[in-house]
């Protein structure tokens, strides 16, 4: 869960940089995955794929 706050903070601080250059669609974009990130609806399946791809590679 780390791993998705800390997207979603890194998401937020690039919205604000493209607020600045005018990009405002992009911007809300990062915001509203922001939100998804951080309400936990997505999962984080990061550990468990990089299992499978250690299990395979020692076959």
């Amino acid at each position: 869960m780390d791993r998705l706050k800390a997207q979603a903070s890194k998401n937020r601080d690039a919205a604000k940089v493209l607020r600045n250059r005018g990009k405002d669609v992009a911007a809300q974009r990062l915001e509203d995955r922001a939100k998804e990130l951080e309400s936990g609806r997505v999962t984080d399946c990061t550990d468990a794929v990089s299992g499978l791809i250690s299990w395979a590679f020692r076959r």
